[in-house]
């Protein structure tokens, strides 16, 4: 029994539909997982993996 932490509290996963998904460019690959629940969502998780090195001087957001 698998516990999924969702909007409407711990849910165990049979009870909901898992939903996998995968982007990738030159510079990512970012990978989610969603839960539903009917027809809402009620978990997203992502990760993303980074493939060069961030640097310095590169585009950056100033944050004010």
């Amino acid at each position: 029994m698998a516990l999924v932490t969702t909007t409407l509290g711990e849910m165990d996963e049979s009870l909901l539909q898992k939903k996998e998904g995968v982007f990738e460019n030159d510079n990512e690959i970012t990978t989610w997982v969603e839960y539903w629940k009917d027809s809402a969502l009620v978990h997203r998780s992502a990760h993303v993996t980074l493939k060069k090195a961030a640097t310095a001087g590169g585009d950056t957001a100033q944050l004010g």
